[in-house]
């Protein structure tokens, strides 16, 4: 006696092998926008120094709280990001996440002053944190 496939189990194999893919995207992209933030704020440190005029305040402030504010960002996202995750789901957290993203890098981008600049990195930081809790839960 032979037991053959149907339709409905053959399809399984590949509706599980596309959200697998989903899923690896999503957490991907979460560590490309960590990775990538770091980038683009290490090739921003001499034009902020130029523009703020922040080495003459103190090179503490530049290094401690300029350039490492969305650092300080991500760690609180990902020591706190779980509670909210746990509380809402992952896929509304993630979408808050974009807005937030999106807000900090209209705000960094428009910022007048260092410290305005600083909210809004922090603000983008813990975006990059909520959402390597939030991606990494896609993959549990």
């Amino acid at each position: 006696m032979q037991v053959q496939a149907t339709d409905a189990s053959a399809n399984t194999p590949m509706k599980h092998s596309h959200s697998l893919l989903g899923i690896s995207l999503i957490a991907a992209l979460a560590g490309f926008i960590f990775g990538f933030d770091t980038v683009v704020i290490s090739g921003a440190n001499q034009p902020i120094k130029e523009i703020w005029h922040t080495t003459q305040i103190s090179p503490w402030f530049h290094g401690l709280f300029i350039m490492s504010m969305a650092l300080w960002g991500t760690v609180v996202g990902a020591i706190f990001g779980g509670i909210p995750t746990d509380k809402y789901g992952r896929k509304k957290i993630l979408f808050w996440v974009g807005i937030f993203f999106s807000v900090s890098a209209v705000g960094s981008a428009l910022a007048p002053d260092p410290y305005t600049f600083s909210f809004f990195r922090f603000l983008g930081g813990l975006g990059i944190g909520i959402s390597s809790i939030a991606a990494s839960r896609l993959c549990v």
